[in-house]
């Protein structure tokens, strides 16, 4: 197994977030305590693991065999 993934790892977590919708006191601070809106309403960045790809290609690994 390579030594160093970091990079990797922290794209991944970075856009893992993003599949979350926006917190519910960000509703209420955005729109007000009355009105009833879904938290999907202020969320950007929707993934969805069918229909969006992160499209991260995989690290060119040195082979041990050519030294």
């Amino acid at each position: 197994m390579p030594k160093n993934r970091t990079a990797k790892k922290v794209k991944l977590a970075k856009h893992g977030r993003h599949v979350k919708w926006a917190p519910v006191w960000a509703v209420l601070r955005k729109f007000g305590i009355g009105k009833r809106v879904h938290p999907s309403a202020i969320t950007h960045r929707r993934r969805h693991w069918r229909s969006r790809k992160l499209k991260i290609k995989p690290r060119k690994i040195r082979k041990d065999y050519l030294g």
